[in-house]
């Protein structure tokens, strides 16, 4: 099953049909709420508002292990991780889509990055952390709805809830980072342990403040870009997930805890050998 992870912007589509509300406890605490089973173009897809539903929820606050281990536990194949994004290159105009296939962690350590951890021990790679052959669906879909659209590069994650300095949007341009938000890492790490494909379509609103040749955009220049970008992601999203569920022959599923555990189960607790099976299943 395709799942919709929604941040700032993307907290609710319109036309997304309301099936049920989804269970929010899970072995590490409430997933955010507005978890939802959704129909959309006669196929039901999960969504889950990062923020929660009344965007309640800072960049650090979200409670990242518990809502990747939601969707898993509700089949979840593959997220496509919707967010708002700042631009850290000129060719990044506002408005455009940008599907990365690269991050850079620069959050504060203050986040559980990791399912593993309390006698639980495992490794996965992270070096190619998306799925490119989906990327690329996602990338000619976009094409075929007029979306503006960039495929490849890297998203740099910051801890957020404040935006740059200077000095830092200077520093993240020379480390190659394409554009910068708060929320996609660990989520992407996560998603990985979990087996599921992650899929980052990073919604540009602005230019980071490296750009000091144009004025600081308004909070109503914004509010317009973002429900612009809204509309381009549902169009992206109705048109993908017409065309069937490409996630089905991932093998993204190969790539997590599945086969990463190093600590054998029999040493371990019932109850982490419960949600280890939620996890691992597939």
């Amino acid at each position: 099953m395709i799942a919709v992870i929604g941040g700032s912007g993307f907290e609710n589509f319109e036309d997304f049909k309301v099936i049920e509300d989804l269970e929010r406890v899970t072995p590490f605490g409430l997933a955010s709420s507005g978890f939802r089973k959704v129909s959309l173009a006669g196929k039901e897809l999960l969504f889950m508002s990062r923020h929660g539903k009344s965007h309640e929820l800072t960049p650090s606050e979200i409670n990242y292990p518990a809502n990747i281990f939601a969707l898993k536990r509700e089949g979840a194949q593959g997220i496509l991780s919707v967010s708002a994004v700042g631009s850290l290159k000129e060719e990044h105009e506002p408005g455009k889509l940008v599907l990365p296939f690269q991050f850079f962690d620069r959050t504060k350590g203050i986040r559980r990055s990791s399912f593993c951890g309390h006698g639980v021990v495992g490794h996965v790679s992270l070096a190619h952390p998306v799925c490119k052959a989906v990327s690329k669906k996602i990338y000619e879909t976009a094409l075929d709805q007029d979306v503006p659209v960039s495929l490849g590069g890297t998203y740099v994650c910051m801890e957020g809830p404040q935006f740059s300095t200077y000095a830092e949007s200077i520093h993240y341009q020379s480390l190659g980072g394409d554009v910068i938000g708060m929320t996609n890492f660990p989520e992407v790490a996560l998603a990985r342990e979990a087996g599921i494909s992650y899929i980052p379509m990073s919604f540009v609103t602005d230019y980071d403040c490296w750009d000091t040749s144009r004025p600081h955009v308004t909070l109503d220049e914004v509010k317009r870009i973002m429900k612009g970008n809204n509309e381009k992601a549902f169009s992206v999203i109705k048109k993908f997930v017409q065309e069937g569920n490409p996630f089905a022959d991932c093998d993204c599923r190969e790539q997590g805890l599945k086969n990463g555990l190093m600590t054998p189960l029999e040493n371990l607790s019932a109850e982490q050998r419960k949600w280890l099976e939620v996890l691992r299943k597939g």
